[in-house]
């Protein structure tokens, strides 16, 4: 795939967004950017066309709406000269799960999971016929855990990652690349849901897309910046693939068979 394959981008107004597309277009990608904020969105555009001279389109979209949706899969649709796309565009929802609202986490499992499904699905079948394409799913280290009581958003990423890794696996050998990237914690807006007080250390955003664009570059399905020892993840691995495997019986365990 040539290089230059133009970039959409969604969230791409602040944070990781917008870096990856300060970093896609400092290797001389044309840029597609998505969010919902126009002003932000304009005043990227003209930095990053002053400081690279790359193409920047800008389209304006509420993921968590059915129009918005729509406008992005018809330009992932309809544009050939879109190669790769971030699907960026997450957000959180304050509270606990008793507390949250049922309309504010439909919108974020809109916005978190349905979109990345969607826009996915948009470009999967031409990037598979023409034999290119990647596509880059910003996950979380917290699709790992269930016990943060992050129930709904926890949910979502965990989401992101599997359908990340089901799609390299169905469509890898046709050429399409799909890297699931698993920040932990990043200064964010996301964080703005956590009192200040209770907030980790944080990793910057720039070194989070730099790292991930290095596993972008190696091919890597999943990409965890964060992570010192990369033999834990492949030990996890090993264990849900061994676990996976465990599950062909055609009889229920042993634990199950006792007096009822």
């Amino acid at each position: 795939m040539s290089a230059k394959s133009k970039v959409l981008i969604t969230g791409a107004s602040t944070g990781i967004g917008a870096t990856y597309a300060k970093r896609f277009a400092e290797r001389g990608h044309d840029l597609v950017l998505v969010a919902r904020s126009i002003e932000k969105l304009e005043a990227n555009a003209i930095e990053l066309r002053q400081k690279t001279g790359v193409s920047v389109d800008l389209l304006p979209a509420d993921l968590t709406t059915e129009a918005g949706l729509h406008a992005v899969e018809a330009r992932l649709r309809d544009d050939a000269s879109i190669g790769i796309l971030v699907n960026n565009a997450g957000s959180n929802v304050g509270g606990t799960f008793v507390t949250q609202s049922i309309e504010d986490l439909t919108k974020l499992v809109t916005l978190n999971a349905t979109s990345v499904m969607s826009l996915s699905h948009a470009v999967a079948a031409r990037f598979a016929e023409k034999g290119e394409g990647s596509i880059i799913n910003i996950s979380s280290a917290l699709a790992f855990a269930p016990e943060w009581q992050t129930s709904v958003y926890t949910a979502t990423k965990s989401f992101v990652l599997l359908l990340s890794q089901a799609l390299q696996a169905e469509l890898g050998h046709r050429g399409v690349y799909v890297q699931a990237v698993l920040p932990a914690a990043t200064r964010t807006e996301i964080w703005n849901f956590v009192d200040e007080d209770k907030r980790p250390p944080l990793m910057e955003v720039a070194e989070l897309v730099d790292a991930a664009l290095v596993g972008f570059d190696r091919r890597e399905a999943v990409t965890i910046p964060h992570l010192h020892e990369e033999l834990r993840w492949q030990t996890l691995e090993t264990a849900r693939q061994a676990l996976l495997q465990d599950t062909g019986h055609t009889t229920a365990a042993s634990r199950y068979l006792g007096a009822k």
